[in-house]
């Protein structure tokens, strides 16, 4: 049997981490919440009641949160908070900085303004963060307000969290979940992409396949996918067997780039998500490893609420963003039941060793070691 156990810290709380307990939760879970955000943002039509799915990054020496807040109408739109530690004592901006687009917003030369509003009107979600050479490219899915399903994963710039620019639609096909490498390689950018589809129950189909994407430009809306996935699932009984995405942002690690998905498995009962990770080679990200063991299931210790708060939908843990630190420890911020904000960590060491040691076939979701 193959042992391997980290130690680890976060904040001042000891914790160690093995391949039966691949993450810890932080005791002081949520670290942000709606209450936190409406004592900042006063105008009553900013009023949220979720906090989840948020971005991040590291700026001027601080962690930086894009979070997705819904408001009251069930538009979302997408906040920033900032913390000296990345745990404890966030920093909220006074109101949303990245709303459904008007024409006072700042746009690249060339995109259609009045198409990008409308694409836009729906609201805004799940941001994910890749900086590269200076800049902070911001992936998120903007929805159309009249078409049902209709989304498409696009892209806004920024230097310095002030001030953004938008690009408009990564692709012209509809797109749930884009994350980009934070490194060229071979001279080229490179993505993942969840396509999405307009099934009833938001399962199945290519909501069971990621695929990847390359580009000689972030910014020219020119995005060229391989034709097959290079993670699908075909149906056997798993964790994941239903759907499929990618989440955080990749990092890389002296194993490889490791990536943090998230799946789910269709029960009577409703849709609950996990978290996988996956394993990609260094200069081959088409060649991936991934483990068949999830490394976190959603539970009552993931959405903390007071009695009467809102809770958006059970079940359900998600990440958009995560950070490796030199000594490998890895801190995984997430949303519990996308309501509230929390964070995981874990130990690069103990994530690979999962997609090596307990193995999928990347392409059906077979098992690949004996049970």
């Amino acid at each position: 049997m193959p042992t391997i156990s980290r130690d680890i810290k976060i904040g001042n709380i000891l914790a160690r981490v093995d391949l039966s307990n691949p993450v810890f939760r932080y005791a002081g879970n949520p670290i942000l919440t709606a209450h936190e955000v409406n004592k900042v943002w006063n105008n009553p039509k900013y009023k949220v009641v979720t906090v989840h799915n948020a971005g991040i990054t590291q700026h001027n020496n601080k962690t930086v949160m894009l979070f997705r807040s819904h408001l009251r109408t069930g538009i979302s739109v997408i906040g920033i908070a900032t913390s000296s530690n990345g745990i404890t004592n966030w920093e909220i901006e006074p109101e949303p900085v990245i709303k459904p687009c008007n024409a006072n917003n700042m746009f690249a030369k060339g995109v259609n303004r009045h198409e990008l509003i409308e694409n836009e009107s729906g609201g805004i979600e799940d941001p994910r963060i890749s900086h590269i050479d200076g800049t902070y490219y911001i992936t998120y899915s903007a929805y159309h307000g009249l078409v049902k399903d209709r989304v498409r994963v696009s892209l806004i710039t920024t230097p310095d969290f002030k001030s953004f620019v938008r690009y408009g639609p990564l692709l012209l096909s509809d797109m749930r979940n884009v994350v980009i490498f934070p490194l060229k390689i071979k001279n080229r950018y490179v993505a993942l992409f969840r396509p999405n589809g307009h099934s009833s129950g938001h399962t199945g189909g290519i909501f069971k396949e990621i695929k990847i994407g390359y580009s000689d430009s972030i910014k020219s809306g020119q995005w060229q996918l391989l034709n097959e996935p290079i993670m699908r699932q075909q149906g056997v009984p798993s964790a994941f067997s239903d759907k499929i995405g990618p989440g955080a942002t990749p990092f890389l690690t002296p194993h490889g780039w490791i990536s943090i998905f998230h799946g789910v498995r269709s029960t009577m009962d409703g849709n609950p998500y996990v978290l996988g990770v996956a394993l990609h080679n260094r200069d081959n990200p088409e060649l991936v490893k991934v483990s068949a063991i999830p490394i976190l299931f959603p539970s009552a210790a993931d959405c903390k609420v007071n009695e009467t708060d809102y809770v958006h939908v059970p079940n359900v843990v998600f990440t958009c963003g995560a950070t490796c630190k030199k000594d490998g420890t890895v801190f995984i911020y997430y949303g519990g039941n996308d309501t509230v904000m929390n964070i995981a960590v874990t130990h690069y060491d103990v994530l690979a060793a999962l997609c090596t040691e307990y193995q999928q076939n990347p392409l059906t979701g077979q098992f690949l070691y004996n049970i």
